[in-house]
């Protein structure tokens, strides 16, 4: 599937396509999501009902719900599992907009901005610990073992990334496994669980197809510092650069500049806080060094393989739109 238009309405709507075959399904998810928080703690209700409200687009869990629904034979468990991996991805939000000291998310504050950063970090930290309230409730193993498998990859990633001293110094190879870790291994769980809770036998499958969605959702994600605008992203152009993060078109972009283009680029990594004709300037020369083509073609690969990885699942309305949303993830964003 290709998205033809950019536009936010556009997306929308081609996101409610992907989601149909599971709509009743995942709308029952939020009512899921607020049951599992929900403690006898005004504090904990009060920034619970304010996470409610920053709906994301529900992504993760929709992929969930379409693995478990590929043989038509899904169990109710999947909206409770559905739950769970949106439940794990906003803890990680909660904690990236902590360490991050971000003010806004979704267009509205943060945790960290609204309450305070040891609110934030301590949500995070509940958050984490209802998901695995859950897990046991569901008793389930092979579940158990996918949710905690991706909670220990995103945590190894983030320390990795944070014990990179030498940004310039991050190699393709690095950046890969950074978001094979921080991005790839929720989209695997949320493929994962969603297999056993209606799909079994195409597990292995939709893992795989989960793991090389993510990396390219992220390749693409990452093009978004270099290509779109603060109306389409809410963040502003160039924020990437700002926080000095290395990610692939600046990684390819290097191998291809000058020593002299190389110290402008140096010049701003070493300004903790860039101006603006620095950072156009920047992303001018990555874009003069195909940076953007190479980054394009490396997610391009990614999604091939998240589409041959659905070549043993038999054809059916999950399928079709698991197929559909590569290109909702991958091409929407250019």
């Amino acid at each position: 599937m290709t998205v033809s238009a950019r536009t936010p309405s556009a997306l929308a709507a081609a996101l409610r396509d992907i989601q149909a075959p599971v709509r009743g399904e995942l709308e029952a998810v939020p009512g899921e999501i607020r049951r599992i928080v929900t403690a006898d703690v005004p504090l904990v209700q009060e920034v619970g009902d304010h996470l409610l409200s920053m709906k994301g687009k529900l992504l993760r869990p929709t992929l969930t719900l379409l693995s478990a629904a590929v043989e038509d034979r899904m169990q109710p468990r999947a909206i409770t599992c559905a739950a769970v991996v949106e439940l794990l991805h906003l803890a990680t939000l909660i904690h990236d907009d902590a360490v991050d000291h971000s003010v806004l998310r979704r267009g509205m504050p943060t945790v960290n901005a609204l309450f305070s950063h040891q609110i934030s970090v301590i949500m995070g930290d509940f958050l984490y610990s209802r998901v695995m309230r859950e897990l046991v409730k569901l008793g389930d193993i092979e579940i158990m073992r996918a949710v905690s498998n991706a909670s220990d990859a995103m945590t190894l990633g983030e320390m990795r990334q944070l014990a990179a001293f030498d940004a310039l110094a991050f190699t393709e190879v690095d950046y890969e496994r950074l978001i094979k870790s921080k991005t790839a291994a929720l989209f695997v769980a949320a493929c994962s669980v969603g297999a056993l809770c209606g799909a079994e036998a195409h597990h292995d499958a939709l893992a795989r197809y989960g793991e090389r969605l993510g990396m390219a959702f992220q390749v693409a994600d990452d093009l978004l510092d270099y290509t779109e605008t603060s109306e389409m992203t809410g963040k502003p152009s160039g924020l990437d650069l700002r926080e000095h993060k290395v990610t692939l078109p600046l990684i390819a972009a290097l191998r291809q500049m000058s020593p002299a283009e190389r110290g402008r680029v140096e010049a701003l990594f070493a300004t903790p806080q860039p101006d603006e004709d620095s950072v156009n300037e920047v992303i001018n020369m990555v874009r003069e060094s195909g940076g953007l083509e190479y980054a394009r073609r490396r997610a391009d690969q990614f999604a091939q393989e998240s589409e041959e990885a659905l070549s043993g699942v038999p054809d059916s309305p999950a399928r079709a739109v698991l197929l559909d949303a590569i290109g909702y993830a991958v091409d929407r964003r250019w």
